[in-house]
């Protein structure tokens, strides 16, 4: 009898915040690039800037806050995702269909989307903090006193400010994540020229990484400007209308290092979790 393990639900999101550790400067400067409301500066001369103005250190400024976010919004959609998929599969014939691991992931990655919303908010907002003037700057000491001084400052629902672009994101990242990762790992030991191996976990979640990116660019770029934002959007439409006067690209501000960011950060959380699935998880007779 063949032995193998799966996932604890809580895996994905320890996975994803070892990911979070090392990707979190291309993270920050995402978030400054998006909210430029003209392109004046690229991805390295926006490093640049940061590391002449601030400190190598500033380039992890929001680190607590965007590991409170994958404590949140990634831990609820791995295990959502995770937990379903093994539920169905066990006693099944066959593989799940690529459509239903689709909207497993959607759905799970909807709901980890709004749950994560509030620390996403302080996320985006401590990680560009450094760009507003003295007197603008919010100072968030951490992600519980972001979260604390939103609360008491904005009131309740300013914490879910930007929830349906992050809950529509999380959806589409999920599916090209989660969804795209299982399939492309499902083909790839399927045409027998690899095994089940590192290389193999490496060249699916790569691919997924580049699907997710394209799939959630747009939404990103809507999102980041919402929660960054101090009054001047009336709402996601309004939001949408003020970014497209910039033209069509605008809505793809962001882009290389988006995907320099989030292809890494996809391989690093599915090795990440691999590794915790292999020696950790719950062991499956077949």
């Amino acid at each position: 009898m063949a032995e193998k393990r799966v996932s604890r639900w809580y895996f994905g999101g320890l996975a994803s915040c070892g990911a979070a550790c090392c990707t979190h400067p291309l993270d920050l400067l995402k978030v400054h690039l998006q909210t430029q409301q003209e392109v004046k500066i690229r991805m390295t001369g926006m490093a640049v800037r940061v590391v002449r103005s601030d400190g190598f250190l500033a380039l992890y400024n929001g680190l607590s806050a965007s590991l409170c976010r994958q404590i949140t919004y990634s831990l609820t959609r791995f295990a959502i995702y995770e937990t379903v998929r093994d539920r169905l599969s066990r006693g099944a014939e066959g593989p799940m269909p690529f459509y239903q691991k689709v909207l497993l992931g959607a759905v799970g990655g909807f709901t980890g989307g709004f749950v994560g919303t509030p620390a996403d908010m302080v996320n985006v907002r401590m990680q560009n903090d450094m760009k507003q003037p003295a007197h603008l700057r919010r100072n968030y000491s951490h992600a519980l006193d972001g979260l604390y001084r939103v609360f008491r400052e904005e009131g309740l629902k300013k914490l879910f400010s930007g929830g349906t672009m992050a809950s529509s994101r999380g959806a589409l990242v999920t599916v090209g994540q989660l969804s795209c990762y299982d399939q492309a790992k499902q083909l790839v030991l399927g045409s027998g020229l690899l095994s089940d191996n590192i290389f193999t976990h490496f060249l699916a979640s790569s691919i997924a990484g580049g699907c997710a990116t394209f799939l959630c660019q747009p939404l990103d770029v809507l999102k980041t400007r919402m929660m960054n934002s101090q009054g001047e959007y009336r709402g996601v439409m309004h939001c949408a209308l003020e970014t497209a006067k910039l033209g069509p690209l605008a809505f793809y501000k962001g882009l290389v290092p988006a995907g320099i960011r989030l292809v890494p950060h996809t391989v690093l959380t599915f090795v990440f979790l691999e590794q915790l699935r292999k020696h950790f998880g719950y062991k499956v007779v077949d």
